[in-house]
Formats: structure tokens, C-alpha cells, sequence
């Protein structure tokens, strides 16, 4: 704040977000069930509504979402905005390798994995990535740090090989310019909308 920054904290959990709002935050961003990388287990639904009952300033929903419809989703739960990671690796822009994209286009929600052995905090992570860099499923079991120098060969030690991602990558099916995947999501967003308020036309006044 000094410089006249802004500060936006991620939270899981409704614990995290009121010592984040105790701190004096501008905005908190609520990492939903499902989201790549440290996430939490909260669904987004009930994380949401949680800390609107004690946070007045601007919210961010991550976690799931890939398409314009989610995004409109997210305002709809009471998110002042929607926060994508996944959706953007796949983009040409992307410094991620190609074989990071194609393992995102080739996964379903259920080829996410959920696991604190990474890194000893719970995260997702593509199981592909991790089959390949020679974790095994006993490993995650164990749900602690891998000790990287020991357990794994010197090829599957490279972290660049282990990739983290959401479910979201369930809806990910295309490597698109950044332009064009914008514009792509506001005519999604914006037929989503429509949808949502001819809705109300099929209700009773």
C-alpha cells in the first residue's frame, strides 16, 4: 500500500480469509475445490457466500473455470470477478511446453490428483506428470514431501516435469491465441447472461 499498490490474498479456507481481511487486504482471492495448484477442498458455492458475510470489498473465484459461462457463473455465486489460471497455459502465448498442453487437452476432471507429496501442501496436479516423473500411487498415499533426491531417478527429479492444473483443463480442448480465447469468452459470458434472464421469463411474477 505504500507505493499504491493494491493487495489480493488467496484463501481456501473461511479461517484464511478473515485473518486476510484482519490484515487490512484489498481483495481476496478464494481458491475453490478443483483449482490447479494449491488449492483448497471447499466448494466454490459455500466458500463464497462464507466470506461475503464478513468481507465487503472485492472477491475473486478461482478454481474450475475454462469458459465464458463459468465466469458468469462466478457473479452469480457473488464473486465480483473470476480468476483462470489453466485455461490460459493453453494459449500460443504460453511459455508452458507443448507437451504440458496436450496433456491438459487429453485429461478429464478425474485425471487431476489432489496430493500434498509434491511439495508437502496439498495441490493438483495433472497424474500424467506425475506417473511420468516416476511417482507412484504408494507415494501419494503417503500424502508427504517426496524426498526428490533420494526416491527418484536424476531424469524425474526435474520439477519442469510435473505440472499442475485444475479440473478445468475437463473443458480445455485448444491451444488459442490469447486474443481470440478473449473474445471467445466474452460471447460465452455474454450468451450465458442472456440464457440466465430469459430464465425469469419462465417464472411467475
Amino acid at each position: 500500500h505504500s507505493y499504491g499498490g493494491l493487495v489480493f490474498h488467496d484463501v481456501i479456507k473461511k479461517r484464511h480469509a478473515q485473518k486476510a481481511a484482519g490484515a487490512g487486504v484489498d481483495g481476496l482471492i478464494l481458491v475453490a475445490a478443483g483449482a490447479g495448484g494449491h488449492a483448497g477442498t471447499v466448494n466454490p458455492m459455500t466458500l463464497v457466500a462464507e466470506v461475503k458475510q464478513f468481507f465487503h470489498k472485492t472477491i475473486l473465484l478461482s478454481g474450475c473455470i475454462s469458459t465464458g459461462r463459468d465466469i458468469a457463473s462466478a457473479l452469480q455465486m457473488g464473486a465480483d470477478l473470476a480468476y483462470m489460471g489453466t485455461r490460459f497455459i493453453n494459449t500460443s502465448e504460453s511459455k508452458a511446453p507443448e507437451p504440458y498442453r496436450k496433456m491438459i487437452i487429453d485429461a478429464g476432471a478425474s485425471d487431476v490428483v489432489y496430493t500434498a507429496a509434491i511439495s508437502g501442501v496439498h495441490a493438483n496436479f495433472l497424474g500424467a506428470s506425475l506417473k511420468a516423473a516416476g511417482i507412484t500411487e504408494a507415494d501419494l498415499k503417503k500424502d508427504v514431501k517426496i524426498d526428490f533426491g533420494k526416491e527418484l531417478d536424476t531424469e524425474a527429479k526435474a520439477w519442469k516435469t510435473i505440472w499442475s492444473a485444475g479440473q478445468g483443463v475437463a473443458l480445455i480442448e485448444d491451444v488459442l491465441p490469447v486474443a481470440e480465447l478473449v473474445a471467445h469468452l466474452k460471447t460465452e459470458f455474454r450468451s450465458a447472461i442472456e440464457a440466465q434472464a430469459k430464465v425469469l421469463e419462465t417464472y411467475p411474477k
